[in-house]
């Protein structure tokens, strides 16, 4: 799986747990600005988020990084990104 697809698989299933059925539910929890949330969920699949940013994310969404990278999709992961810098 690729890192991208594992990040975003992740944020909509925290998404799911708490019960927000909106990209707007999550800027609004989290801070994250619109834009970079739609960059993330949106159509353009090579986007990653900062560190910072998915810090951000996980507390909108009531988690923390340990939990939410405590998955077994994250253990057999790559990242074929071409750009490393078209993080956001």
């Amino acid at each position: 799986m690729q890192l991208n697809d594992a990040v975003r698989n992740r944020i909509e299933y925290f998404l799911k747990r708490k019960s927000l059925t909106s990209l707007w539910d999550l800027y609004k929890t989290s801070g994250v600005p619109k834009s970079t949330i739609n960059a993330l969920l949106g159509s353009e699949t090579n986007k990653l988020p900062r560190l910072p940013t998915l810090l951000h994310i996980c507390e909108g969404l009531d988690t923390n990084l340990m939990e939410f990278f405590n998955d077994p999709m994250f253990l057999d992961i790559e990242d074929s990104s071409e750009d490393k810098t078209d993080d956001i």
